[in-house]
């Protein structure tokens, strides 16, 4: 929760002045080099980035994220302001899901990129949403279709396997 305070400077729920102005830019920088020009206010969204900013470590030059390649930084960034704008708007509930369902929809290495990105820039809705689209890939599927859905090999001999799945038969069912 934050308010504004006699001087107009932004307070965090703990009482300290917040770095985070909505209108002034910041810079981030992926770890292949490139430059991308965001609001604070969509940077915020990110724990990491928003606790730079207050503690005062973002300097002119901008953040670095030696983590994340600029594809999947391009796509963070997008789902930050879509959802930065939408906080604010009349922009139904539904508009807000339909955007986060067809950007989910994206190949099983990338969604693996972005949810690392989402853990590393601490980006929770983020982080729930691409890891709950795992969960419901796997879904009702079976331990082979798992393993073929991940790319696991299967270490056990057929005997092992055998015995595990009797030792656990109620998982199996």
């Amino acid at each position: 929760m934050a308010t504004t305070t006699a001087d107009g400077s932004t307070v965090a729920g703990g009482g300290e002045k917040s770095n985070v102005d909505d209108g002034k830019m910041i810079t981030l920088f992926s770890s292949d080099g490139e430059r991308f020009e965001v609001t604070q206010e969509a940077a915020a969204m990110s724990q990491t980035i928003h606790h730079m900013m207050e503690d005062g470590c973002v300097d002119e030059e901008g953040v670095h994220l030696p983590n994340v390649g600029s594809e999947i930084l391009a796509m963070v960034i997008e789902y930050c302001n879509r959802h930065v704008a939408s906080s604010g708007s009349e922009e139904k509930e539904e508009d807000i899901r339909s955007f986060d369902d067809g950007f989910v929809k994206v190949e099983q290495h990338t969604l693996f990129d972005i949810i690392r990105a989402a853990n590393y820039l601490d980006i929770k809705q983020l982080l729930d949403l691409c890891c709950q689209t795992v969960a419901d890939s796997i879904k009702s599927k079976s331990v082979e279709e798992i393993r073929a859905l991940f790319g696991i090999e299967n270490d056990f001999t057929a005997e092992e396997e055998a015995e595990i799945r009797k030792e656990n038969q109620w998982a199996f069912e």
